[in-house]
């Protein structure tokens, strides 16, 4: 588990300069943000050897930041979407994320997979996150979990009982991997 171990990630989102710094601090061109009254949408092309292209919504309120990555034909994912519970704080028209380690991989119609509690755990027993922390990103799952398990294991479905209507890319262009 130590091996797992890495400080808290954090990603900038900056609207007007349509720039999204990564958690290794490398700026990103953004294709597309838009902000609505509930969070902000991303789209950007992706240089990571496994995927092209990465969507993404900023949900503050729930604590959730949603996305879709669209994978290099041969890269063997099963997901719909993947969630990634964080803070998130807007100031001056800057996004930013405080990733909380757990992950939530939602396949629509199966049980949502929960990811990385023992990367919490550890992060938390290092003093990398506070009890605090820890505490919000467990209740921002279990809350993530049971609505998406009452929604028929469909994440957008429960979304949209909160007034949250997500919107995603009808195609997208896959820039070439580094």
């Amino acid at each position: 588990m130590a091996a797992d171990l890495h400080p808290v990630k954090q990603e900038t989102f900056n609207t007007a300069e349509r720039v999204n710094i990564d958690p290794k601090g490398h700026p990103r061109q953004v294709d597309t943000f838009r902000v609505t009254d509930f969070g902000l949408y991303m789209a950007r092309g992706a240089n990571h050897p496994r995927f092209g292209y990465l969507e993404s919504w900023l949900l503050p309120e729930l604590g959730l930041r949603a996305n879709i990555f669209h994978f290099r034909e041969g890269v063997d994912e099963r997901q719909d979407f993947y969630f990634d519970v964080a803070d998130i704080h807007v100031e001056d028209g800057v996004w930013s994320t405080r990733d909380l380690y757990v992950d939530l991989v939602s396949v629509t119609g199966e049980p949502v997979d929960v990811q990385d509690i023992d990367e919490l755990a550890a992060a938390t027993s290092a003093g990398l996150i506070t009890a605090a922390d820890a505490e919000r990103a467990i209740e921002t799952t279990l809350t993530a979990v049971e609505g998406i398990t009452r929604h028929h294991d469909d994440a957008m479905e429960w979304l949209r009982t909160l007034g949250i209507e997500l919107t995603w890319a009808d195609s997208v262009e896959m820039i070439p991997a580094e």
